[in-house]
Parts: C-alpha cells; structure tokens; sequence
C-alpha cells in the first residue's frame, strides 16, 4: 500500500484518539495547575508539616515512573475498592505528576518578585494572604506562563502512557491497529506523525502567548 493511500485510508481512524489525546492533556493539565499551585504555597508558608507534605508529595511524585503512578492508581486502587476508568485513572495519574512539576515553576514564579513589593503591601496593613493574592499571585501568574506552556506540551507527550492502561489515545491506537494488520511500523510512524504535528502546534500557540505577554509588558514600562 501506498504511503499516501496508507495516510488516507487509516488517518480518519484516529481522529477519535486525537480527541481523546488532546481532552486527557487539558484535563490534566488543569488538575496538575490547582495541585501545583497548593502545593507551592504550602512549600512556601511557615507552618513545616505543611512544607513536609509538599516536599513528600514533590519528591515522591518526581522520583518515581509515571508509567508506575498510572499503574497504581488504574490497577492497584481497586484492591481498597477504588475503581476508576482508564480515562479518569489516567487523567488523574498525569495531573498529580504534573502537579509536581508545575509546584515548582508556580515557587519559581511567587519568589520572582521582589520582597519589597510585600514589605510595601504588608505596611500598607495587608495581611499575609491578601498580598499574596492581590500583589504576588498576578505577577506571579504572567511570569510562569512561559514555562506551563511547556509544562503542557510536555504532557501531551506523556499521555501516550495512558495507553498503557489502556486509554484508547493515539499510541494505544496505533497498537492496536498495528496488531490487527501487521503493520505495527506504519502505524507507529503515523502516530508519532500526528505528536509531532500536535506538539508543533501547541508550540506555536505557546510561543504566541509568550510574544502577547512581552509586547503587554513592554508597553507597560513605556507607559509608566
């Protein structure tokens, strides 16, 4: 078979699994961002069994496979009565793993601004937390934008290992169709084909936001 009458006749039957692929990324992507942003601020306040806990989860998460953390939570939960769809086991696994990640650019970001911006706001009679939401937490919000944009692209490709309990994402499909015809090559071309087409364009979207986000901030300084 032809390599473009291949593309053609087997592309449509992926469409499904790109969805899926793209719907598993956002989801975690999500979930790893209110996970990730709790746990830099618990890193970051004074109370230790809260920077205990986030230094656990952080170094827990961080060293162990992912492929391990889906594997746990898809097939080993059931044992205490927690069962979960690969969708939602995999959309889960991905946004704690995440959550690790982007706890550390959310930390990165927060102690990024100046502590003369605190020490002004807390003289001012603002308390702990209403700086951190009315002061850091915005600024802090445009500087790691960059860097969850990568976060994100990042995930897409590691949701090819919710295939692996058996989340019918683009490499499971492509496994799967492999199989059926013996033609496990092409079709893990064609997939990578197609992470590499949603890669580039999730690049090109980060890169455009990070263009947005510097010609505003340009702008600001000229104004003041």
């Amino acid at each position: 078979m032809a390599v473009l009458e291949f593309i053609k006749t087997y592309s449509p039957l992926f469409l499904p699994a790109i969805w899926i692929t793209i719907q598993i990324t956002v989801l975690s992507i999500l979930l790893g961002i209110v996970i990730g942003l709790v746990t830099a601020l618990a890193k970051l306040t004074r109370v230790k069994l809260l920077n205990r806990i986030a230094d656990l989860y952080i170094t827990v998460i961080r060293g162990t496979p992912l492929i391990v953390q889906l594997s746990f939570i898809y097939f080993a939960l059931p044992g205490i009565g927690i069962e979960l769809s690969a969708f939602v086991a995999g959309s889960i696994g991905l946004g704690i793993h995440n959550g690790a990640y982007i706890a550390e650019i959310f930390r990165g970001g927060i102690q990024s601004i100046s502590t003369g911006q605190t020490e002004a706001a807390r003289s001012l009679g603002m308390t702990q937390s209403q700086t951190m939401r009315r002061i850091i937490l915005p600024q802090a919000l445009r500087r790691v934008i960059p860097p969850l944009g990568n976060q994100f692209i990042i995930a897409l490709k590691d949701s090819s290992l919710a295939g692996l309990i058996t989340v019918n994402e683009i490499y499971m499909t492509s496994r799967r169709l492999g199989a059926s015809t013996y033609q496990q090559m092409e079709f893990y071309m064609l997939a990578g084909a197609f992470y590499l087409i949603l890669v580039t364009l999730f690049s090109v979207v980060v890169q455009k936001i990070e263009k947005t986000l510097e010609t505003s901030k340009r702008q600001s300084s000229e104004i003041l």
